[in-house]
């Protein structure tokens, strides 16, 4: 993949860790210029210090759940680097009191506004230059809570990634004549920070045989890479040794 993306700028929400920064390195090291995102400074520096790669490499604190933060993380992505060319909506978050007889209404509204609003605010601030050039990819991270509606993952964050898979699906419809692909990636449980919010702790043996941050980057790249004439529209990953997707 070396070199595959030279020229593209790709902006990723949830970049300081887990799959946004495994994506970030990937892309990095296909040749493009990379913008990642996420309400923490310090591990957005952290990150960026591991990734280690100068000026290709940029950082802006942005909260998905403000419209106005979505905005200004297109706007300075933009004049940093002349366009954004991919956009990956990875940031996501959940709770451990999840249940629907635990939930609050803020909690409720916390939830919504992070993993399902976030993607509707930064993809409403980037889609504009893409429809002027005709051309343009979004990835979001969705979930296979998004297709399968378990109550391991908690009615909100359920019902957000429903919300996300669905918004992805249209927008796709809508905008698949003015060169705009929108690719739905629905990964089973994954090995990152999101897990510390499990009600009940993952065992080591589980976290041995679930997927890896860097599986979900790989998938990100190859769609990224394909050429501009081929859309994904959805990819299921799940671990190869879970009998349900």
């Amino acid at each position: 993949m070396m070199g595959k993306l030279d020229g593209q700028v790709v902006v990723i929400t949830g970049g300081g860790s887990g799959v946004g920064k495994a994506a970030a390195r990937l892309f990095l090291q296909a040749g493009a210029r990379v913008v990642i995102s996420g309400r923490n400074a310090d591990k957005l520096t952290a990150a960026a210090a591991e990734l280690n790669a100068g000026e290709k490499l940029a950082t802006i604190p942005t909260d998905v759940a403000d419209a106005a933060q979505c905005q200004q993380l297109i706007d300075q992505a933009t004049e940093r680097f002349g366009q954004v060319n991919i956009l990956v909506n990875n940031a996501g978050m959940n709770l451990k009191d999840r249940a629907f007889r635990e939930m609050t209404p803020a909690a409720w509204d916390t939830m919504i506004r992070a993993n399902l609003d976030g993607t509707f605010y930064c993809t409403a601030a980037v889609l504009p230059q893409m429809l002027a050039r005709k051309d343009g990819l979004i990835v979001n991270i969705v979930s296979v809570a998004g297709k399968r509606a378990n109550p391991l993952g908690g009615v909100a964050y359920v019902a957000s990634k429903f919300g996300m898979g669905a918004l992805g699906t249209v927008l796709a419809n809508e905008e698949r004549e003015n060169g705009i692909r929108v690719s739905n990636i629905y990964p089973g449980e994954i090995d990152t920070p999101i897990l510390e919010q499990r009600p009940r702790p993952v065992s080591e043996e589980q976290r041995a045989v679930i997927l890896k941050a860097e599986d979900v980057a790989e998938a990100v790249l190859f769609v990224a890479s394909l050429p501009a004439r081929v859309s994904i529209p959805e990819l299921i990953m799940k671990p190869s040794v879970h009998p349900y997707w």
